[in-house]
């Protein structure tokens, strides 16, 4: 494998004209002072997007690292979620204002419901609260994660704003390629959750190291190639600072249609990691 450096990070325009990198850190269980350090190192490896949430009990390690960084606030898209038990509008409003105090920032450029919940029947609610502190200058953008396209047109029909993400699992077990095409009809881009088979076998797949040997590239760096190349925006989670960097070193090569259509081809029937179906599952 040929080695690479990290370049410039790409970016693409939201339907409410902000930006969003088209890779991100995730930083799901990165917490206390370790979980700092290593956002501290991925801004300085080159990572302008960063995805937490509330629930993830890590917005302070989040502003921490940011803090310890010394990167103009400008430059970054730091992104949160709103969690399910606070979709009642007077529990949104004073949460998503926690999650900015815990962060030490003015304002989110990104805030995302997690879930829509539906049997809560709560998540049209949820969204207008976001947009009510959008209009406050405390959110930036605003989107949506886990949501089907029932839940899209829910928010369409009952607000007239769609969101301007929506973060959903992908991976080669579960491309979601009619999704991605659905969400990208109606100008809202797509971010992938466990972009590289979370604590799963999947970078194991005899294929992924056929493409890999093909471009000369990592596993994880040809899986994320292919998200990036489908148009989604991955968000893989690394504390390491090679890793991190490694995983940003994927805009300097190509996957042909070819290589893009095998990869895709490990999709499994159920293919969900967790068997986490929006329709039916729900988070608190």
């Amino acid at each position: 494998m040929s080695e690479s450096t990290a370049g410039p990070v790409e970016s693409i325009v939201l339907n409410d004209c902000t930006t969003l990198p088209k890779i991100g850190l995730g930083t799901y269980k990165l917490r206390g002072r370790s979980g700092a350090a290593a956002v501290e190192s991925a801004i300085r490896s080159g990572y302008r997007l960063l995805d937490s949430a509330y629930n993830y009990e890590n917005e302070g390690s989040v502003g921490a690292g940011i803090a310890a960084a010394g990167v103009d606030r400008n430059q970054l898209r730091v992104t949160t979620k709103l969690p399910g038990r606070y979709h009642e509008r007077d529990q949104a409003i004073p949460a998503v204002e926690e999650s900015l105090f815990r962060a030490g920032l003015e304002y989110f450029d990104l805030c995302l419901i997690h879930w829509p919940n539906p049997k809560q029947g709560k998540y049209v609610e949820a969204w207008r609260a976001l947009i009510e502190l959008r209009e406050r200058g405390l959110l930036r953008s605003i989107g949506v994660s886990n949501f089907l396209p029932e839940h899209l047109e829910t928010l369409q029909q009952e607000t007239g704003v769609l969101p301007s993400v929506n973060q959903l699992e992908i991976h080669p077990w579960f491309p979601q390629t009619e999704t991605i095409a659905k969400n990208h009809e109606l100008g809202i881009a797509v971010e992938s959750w466990s972009p590289v088979g979370r604590q799963t076998d999947l970078q194991q797949e005899p294929l992924l190291a056929q493409v890999a040997a093909e471009v000369d590239r990592s596993v994880v760096q040809t899986l994320l190639r292919w998200h990036v190349q489908r148009g989604a925006v991955p968000i893989p989670k690394s504390s390491d600072p090679e890793r991190q960097r490694e995983n940003l070193s994927v805009f300097d090569f190509t996957l042909s249609d070819e290589q893009v259509d095998r990869i895709s081809s490990l999709a499994r029937p159920e293919g969900r990691l967790k068997g986490q179906d929006p329709a039916v599952y729900e988070e608190f």
